[in-house]
């Protein structure tokens, strides 16, 4: 068939699903809310870049993507930083862990958007940030099926 007997909105493929916005109250650390606000930067950025485009995939998904990330920041609840002494965990938190064989880990209570487990920050929302919410040191909890004492609580 010619390119003439098609609509212009065939090129686009199908519409992107928007991105699930978080139940939870958007609790954020300073460094989360600071996070947010590159992210919409970037995004804008980027935008603007592909205006010019005929690419109306990535338009899409810059438009997407802009629309979840603005609306999160709208939502932002900025949580103050603690100051010591830290009494019980709390939102913000690093919390240190010592395992029945020695092996230490820390984990920081943060907001979902800042969360990432492998470089040790925990969303509030996790099941092991609801479960080390409150604790103080000395507790000893459960995480991934071992036994781990609370050792030291920081800003």
């Amino acid at each position: 068939m010619s390119r003439a007997f098609t609509k212009e909105s065939d090129d686009a493929g199908e519409p992107l699903p928007e991105l699930v916005v978080s139940p939870h109250p958007n609790f954020v650390t300073p460094a989360g809310l600071a996070q947010i606000e590159q992210r919409v930067a970037a995004l804008e950025a980027e935008l603007r870049a592909a205006r010019g485009g005929t690419d109306k995939p990535l338009l899409a998904r810059i438009n997407r993507d802009l629309r979840y990330w603005t609306q999160r920041r709208a939502s932002a609840r900025l949580v103050p930083t603690a100051v010591a002494p830290i009494e019980v965990v709390r939102f913000g938190t690093q919390v240190s862990l010592r395992f029945e064989d020695g092996a230490e880990r820390a984990f920081r209570i943060v907001g979902e958007d800042e969360a990432d487990p492998a470089r040790g920050f925990v969303s509030w929302a996790a099941p092991l940030g609801r479960t080390l919410t409150g604790m103080t040191a000395g507790d000893e909890v459960e995480v991934l099926g071992r036994t781990a004492e609370i050792v030291a609580l920081l800003p």
